[in-house]
């Protein structure tokens, strides 16, 4: 039985080649405290289908390169196109009138 993960393609910039973030959840066996790890895999994807924000299901197969060891096997959700607002102290503000006048006792 091969391997199967799930995760989000957090990079798709390479050719035929995406980055997937897997999250495992496990209880620590001493001190009983849900822990959440993650890991990073390099993953094949032949068609090129998959983009940044794709949830997949990923397999285990033969090594293709030094450090993929995984292929898509299917996408189960497809990114929705979101539009982000800059945070608020990401804002240009207007200078004001104060600011650019230098103060009256400097030199």
């Amino acid at each position: 039985m091969r391997k199967r993960k799930e995760g989000v393609v957090v990079s798709a910039k390479t050719k035929k080649t995406i980055k997937v973030l897997v999250e495992k959840v496990y209880q620590h066996p001493l001190y009983k405290k849900v822990v959440k790890s993650y890991k990073n895999f390099l993953v094949h994807d032949e068609e090129g289908r998959c983009r940044v924000g794709d949830r997949v299901i990923i397999g285990e197969t033969r090594p293709i390169s030094k450090r993929k060891h995984f292929r898509v096997l299917e996408v189960v959700g497809s990114a929705r196109v979101r539009t982000r607002e800059l945070p608020a102290k990401m804002k240009k503000e207007e200078p004001s009138d104060t600011a650019a006048q230098p103060a009256a006792g400097s030199r």
